[in-house]
């Protein structure tokens, strides 16, 4: 029994080391999407007002 609970204790110490870690990596991620759909957007609009202009 005593191996179970320093194996959790262990567990537990270790996650609350890596949760801000993981956090902050699941933050950059979800900006980083964010920051490619707004290129994506910015690039189809231009390209539909440069078809505009044309047509």
């Amino acid at each position: 029994m005593n191996t179970a609970m320093n194996y959790f204790a262990v567990l537990f110490v270790f996650l609350l080391l890596a949760a801000p870690s993981l956090y902050g990596m699941a933050r950059d991620r979800r900006i980083d999407r964010q920051i490619q759909q707004a290129r994506r957007d910015a690039e189809l609009r231009s390209r539909r007002a440069e078809f505009t202009k044309v047509a």
